[in-house]
């Protein structure tokens, strides 16, 4: 056991005009199993890459362990498996990493291929695998679960049940209460370091919320209250101060001595009251910052004149001589929520695609009506690029109403100045969701909507579909994303 100790940590990229971390100081145990949470853009991604030493910073950083990141960059992907392993993780026994692989539920003949050979799944796994097994190593986990299916997330999080020293960040609620002891908050203008899982913590901080809202409006007329006060104590420290010129009423001339005593004595107790007033306005200003605020977001779905929108009759969808999937069969009807499920690979993206009007081999039917408005969220984000006005041109939305989505999705007004390919993950995937919110449609198809967004834009999109009704049909692996939405489940 040793500790991370970070001591009045300031960091700014080059060129911007704000922080984005200031003053921060905390210490963590290399034995914790801490699961980093936060808004999409706040810095985790950042904070880990100054752990790695990636940039320059003020303030402090000590450690007694090496930092390795996950995932882990492999610049020969035709190589063996077990080869990366090894280059990743030296000297390490080939039993050691069978019984490694054999916790994940990966086969062992996986070391044995080459590794762009390997589904993402396995290539995440094997990629675990190498860096637990590096000695004295803390390890900065980043998102591993975006590219897992329900059933490998739950294995992954056992694992990490079974493992201790890192940082995991992930926006699965269910995935982090299985596998964390502590949270890693980081909020407005700080970062916090609580025991207990995901759950544990949030319902701390919506007692916190709670408790900041009940007082706002107290505070907000203490405030107003302290603000007039230091406008008075100013203007009655002016007054002193043009009273040492001046003369009596009658007209007589001042013992400007005396007066200039007594007025110096006058500004200096206004101006230590005045100092006292600020700092109190400043407390109480700052019990309020940390509360994370997400409006309502809203949708408005198209009606459609039949009840039946779409319909899959024994369609088996292959590549080759592979079987993607095979004889599907249900209907899409007016207000269904459904949720394709199944491993990674068996079909669900494929399905998605050819009811998008892509040309996808099948055999069977699918009945689609061709009056049949459609708004449609990819599961990449790879390809966006250039300026959000732009964006909102190019797909014929209302510029204004896209951005005011962006906003209730906690971007800054500054981050609309920039270009969509140097927004973080979660930010790309909030661009292609505000431009189907911004769509009025009868069906929204959304494939893994959800990869790399935080976890109170996930609640605010939960209460959304909750809220509107829209028909909708998507995958998603979030399990509580999909217990709280999903009408049907097909399971494939």
């Amino acid at each position: 056991m040793s500790l991370i100790s970070v001591n009045n940590l300031t960091f700014a990229y080059e060129g911007s005009y704000e922080n984005i971390f200031e003053d921060l100081s905390f210490q963590i145990d290399t034995d914790w199993k801490l699961g980093f949470t936060g808004r999409n853009g706040r810095g985790k991604t950042t904070f880990l890459k100054l752990l790695l030493d990636k940039y320059e910073y003020s303030g402090s950083i000590s450690a007694n362990v090496d930092f390795e990141y996950f995932p882990y960059e492999v610049d020969h992907t035709d190589y063996l498996t077990i080869d990366i392993i090894r280059e990743i993780a030296s000297n390490v026994e080939d039993w050691k990493i069978s019984k490694e692989l054999s916790l994940l539920e990966a086969k062992n003949d996986i070391m044995y291929r080459q590794f762009y050979t390997l589904s993402k799944g396995e290539q995440t796994k094997a990629m675990l695998v190498a860096l637990f097994l590096k000695e004295n190593a803390f390890l900065l986990i980043d998102e591993p679960t975006n590219h897992l299916d329900a059933a490998a997330r739950e294995t992954v999080s056992r694992y990490l049940e079974g493992k201790k020293g890192f940082i995991l960040v992930s926006h699965d609620r269910y995935f982090l209460d299985n596998c964390i002891d502590h949270v890693l908050a980081i909020n407005r203008t700080n970062i916090d370091v609580c025991k207990g899982n995901f759950s544990q913590w949030w319902e701390h901080k919506e007692q916190q919320d709670s408790f900041e809202i009940s007082e706002n409006e107290k505070l907000k007329g203490d405030i107003k209250r302290l603000s007039v006060a230091v406008k008075r104590t100013s203007d009655w420290s002016d007054r002193a101060e043009k009273s040492k010129k001046g003369t009596t009423n009658s007209g007589s001339k001042l013992d400007k001595g005396y007066v200039g005593h007594k007025a110096a004595k006058m500004m200096k107790r206004a101006k230590n009251i005045e100092v006292r007033q600020v700092v109190k306005i400043e407390q109480k200003s700052r019990l309020l910052k940390n509360r994370e605020t997400s409006e309502s977001l809203k949708i408005t779905p198209l009606n459609f004149y039949n009840d039946t929108l779409a319909e899959f009759a024994d369609l088996s969808i292959s590549y080759g001589d592979r079987i993607i999937c095979d004889k599907v069969n249900f209907k899409i009807c007016q207000g269904d929520r459904i949720a394709l499920k199944g491993k990674n690979g068996c079909g669900k993206s494929s399905l998605i695609k050819l009811l998008c009007g892509e040309n996808i081999p099948h055999i069977g039917e699918l009945r689609k009506n061709n009056r049949l408005t459609i708004s449609y969220v990819s599961q990449v984000t790879d390809y966006l690029c250039g300026s959000l006005s732009a964006f909102a041109d190019m797909h014929g939305i209302d510029e204004s109403l896209f951005k005011a989505i962006l906003r209730k999705l906690d971007f800054s007004r500054e981050q609309f100045d920039n270009n969509i390919e140097n927004f973080s993950g979660g930010q790309k995937k909030k661009v292609l969701i505000a431009r189907s919110l911004c769509e009025k449609a009868h069906l929204y198809i959304w494939d893994e909507p959800l990869n790399f967004i935080d976890v109170v834009s996930r609640m605010q999109i939960e209460e959304l579909l909750l809220k509107f009704h829209p028909t909708i049909i998507f995958v998603e692996h979030d399990r509580n994303f999909l217990e709280n939405i999903a009408t049907k489940i097909i399971e494939l």
